[in-house]
């Protein structure tokens, strides 16, 4: 019973209602983990221990009382600290929020909680949560269990570090460019990326979110397995009428052909051999489970929705953004933002409107893409997990970075789902992993796929590297 803080989401919830163990034993021991292995970490900024005991005490009575208690009962989870949930602040890695305090959860936190699942903390972000490394003036840095000279990713790289460190079995993050599937991969775990509207997400004490990142963000599971993130997903999806986007979608679709699309570097990019090598042991585990698997030269467009990404989530810096990231004068992100804007000047009325026609006709050919082929295998990343705070040494290594993230940027201006799972690691223990991308609310093909890269098997716990 001593490892069972590394216990999976499904083995967890299926021991406390089988009542083997009880909820507030699984909470007692994924504190101490909590509390064993953060101070190396500070991927939990806001750790909430009496709080999350009294959850567990109200499964058990649940159980106790024979009543239901959801697919995540006494599953202990990580929450970002950029999402709404009741009596904690959402600093979104903000000095200037360090008191900002919500008053009610966000959907996707009430939607754990229904769920069953215990709430363990709240995890780290970059300032903004704009970059893909985890530090900020208010909570400090967070470090990847694999090294503290490799990033733990980023926007969620706090809910990245704790759930492969074992801190929870699941990690919640969001993801705008890559802020859930590229933590996963930098930190050896699985990161799914839903698509918009699966999972309803919204934060009652901010101002509504303009229309570029209401068409690009979304709120999903990290997790050391694939099963944990079917589990997340299915308790994250409820209904809440408060998200307009939420659409009512059956989490399994109907039967597609096995046919997947492997193309090891979409429009040109510059891939790692280790990142090729990956894809291709990828391609042949798909192979090897009755997926047809053909190799492609190119994918639809990529490159051109990364860059309207791009210009529709940085259309609110004229308009007062740009004064808040000064007023904070965090200087990773402050950096961050001026490089963008030279990479993506705000645009006219007549750019803006223009960009969010163009979507449709991007989305309309990745549609009909995934008519012949149902599954894309491609790279998450077309370098390594970047050394930590590489994003701060100038423009032209900026922009080294943001070529290597195309397929992390160039996705969400779609609303598509991806999937971010972890191969294994290079020889000198850098993770490495691999990307599927799917249809609209196939999530199901992901996962199913997903299953057959990992044989279904979990990602051990990763102690700290030091």
């Amino acid at each position: 019973m001593s490892a069972m803080w590394g216990w999976t989401a499904a083995e967890t919830a299926r021991r406390v209602k089988a009542r083997e163990v009880s909820a507030v034993e699984v909470a007692r021991a994924a504190l101490a983990r909590l509390d064993a292995v953060n101070p190396k970490l500070n991927a939990v900024v806001a750790p909430l221990h009496e709080e999350a005991l009294a959850a567990a005490a109200a499964v058990d009575a649940a159980v106790a009382a024979g009543l239901a208690t959801g697919p995540l009962a006494g599953v202990p989870v990580t929450v970002k600290v950029n999402v709404d949930q009741a009596g904690q602040a959402t600093t979104n890695g903000l000095a200037l929020q360090r008191n900002h305090r919500a008053r009610e959860d966000n959907p996707v936190v009430a939607n754990l909680r229904r769920a069953g699942a215990v709430i363990l903390g709240r995890t780290n972000t970059p300032a903004f949560s704009v970059r893909w490394f985890c530090s900020n003036l208010v909570h400090g840095a967070t470090f990847n269990p694999h090294g503290r000279e490799i990033t733990p990713g980023g926007s969620s790289g706090g809910a990245g570090a704790a759930t492969a460190a074992g801190i929870g079995a699941i990690g919640h993050g969001t993801d705008i460019g890559g802020s859930i599937r590229y933590p996963a991969y930098a930190c050896g775990i699985h990161g799914l990326r839903p698509t918009l509207g699966r999972i309803p997400a919204w934060n009652p004490s901010l101002p509504e979110r303009d229309i570029g990142p209401q068409l690009m963000a979304v709120s999903g599971p990290l997790a050391r397995s694939i099963e944990d993130l079917r589990l997340g997903l299915a308790a994250m999806a409820a209904r809440d009428a408060r998200d307009p986007w939420w659409v009512d979608a059956p989490l399994q679709g109907p039967p597609v052909p096995k046919r997947a699309a492997l193309c090891v570097a979409p429009e040109g990019m510059k891939v790692a051999a280790e990142v090729e090598a990956a894809l291709r042991a990828a391609a042949s585990r798909l192979s090897e489970a009755g997926w047809a698997v053909e190799e492609v030269d190119a994918l639809p467009p990529l490159r051109e929705p990364a860059r309207l990404q791009a210009m529709l989530w940085l259309a609110t810096l004229p308009r007062g953004a740009m004064a808040m990231v000064e007023k904070e004068n965090e200087p990773a992100s402050l950096a961050v933002y001026r490089h963008m804007q030279r990479l993506a000047p705000p645009p006219s009325l007549e750019e803006f409107q223009d960009g969010l026609t163009a979507r449709a006709g991007f989305l309309r050919q990745w549609k009909l893409f995934f008519e012949r082929f149902p599954l894309v295998l491609c790279p998450v990343s077309g370098e390594l997990p970047f050394p930590n705070e590489d994003d701060t040494r100038g423009f032209e290594r900026f922009c080294e970075i943001m070529e290597a993230q195309l397929t992390q940027v160039g996705l969400p201006l779609m609303g598509l789902p991806g999937l971010a799972v972890t191969t294994g690691f290079t020889p000198a223990g850098v993770p490495v992993g691999v990307q599927l991308l799917a249809g609209r609310y196939r999530e199901d093909v992901l996962l199913e796929a997903g299953e057959a890269l990992t044989g279904g098997a979990a990602m051990p716990v990763k102690e700290p590297a030091w």
